[in-house]
């Protein structure tokens, strides 16, 4: 006698996709949008996860406009429901020097104006890398944070 299948959950993964000017105001309009994509996805604002992914999507589009600006050129930001977590990638178009990865991050100085948005990527992401943009020109910072009761957001219900 077998044992009965293991029932199997079907794969839904939710995504967003959106292009921005590589400017202030765009990196604003990629956070806010982003809160509101979670907040549809069941996340609501002011939760843990929406709060952390907030900061991070400020930070890596902050960093997108202040390092990886070409001129004439956006920034990409992609949000997608995985399981287990929110993924969250920032591209831009520059090529030469690459942002620091994990492991790799030197805290900023007190007295210091900038390089602090990577450690505090380092700190509220679950994960993160930085790869080669897919098609190049360019550089992803990917970071991904995880979401307790994931699996009744696919279905349907709130966190």
């Amino acid at each position: 006698m077998t044992a009965p299948p293991t029932p199997q959950h079907p794969v839904t993964v939710r995504a967003f996709a959106q292009r921005f000017s590589a400017t202030p105001r765009g990196a604003r309009l990629a956070r806010h949008l982003a809160l509101n994509q979670l907040h549809d996805w069941g996340i609501p604002h002011g939760t843990d996860p929406s709060d952390t992914v907030g900061v991070i999507v400020a930070e890596l589009a902050a960093n997108a406009v202040t390092h990886g600006r070409v001129a004439g050129r956006d920034f990409e930001l992609r949000l997608s429901l995985v399981t287990g977590s929110v993924r969250i990638e920032v591209s831009d178009t520059r090529s030469g020097a690459r942002p620091p990865g994990p492991g790799d991050v030197r805290p900023a100085g007190p007295l210091d104006d900038g390089g602090r948005g990577l450690v505090l990527v380092g700190a509220l992401a679950d994960r993160w890398e930085v790869l080669d943009r897919d098609p190049p020109p360019g550089k992803t910072v990917r970071a991904e944070v995880d979401v307790p009761g994931w699996w009744s957001l696919v279905r349907g219900h709130p966190v």
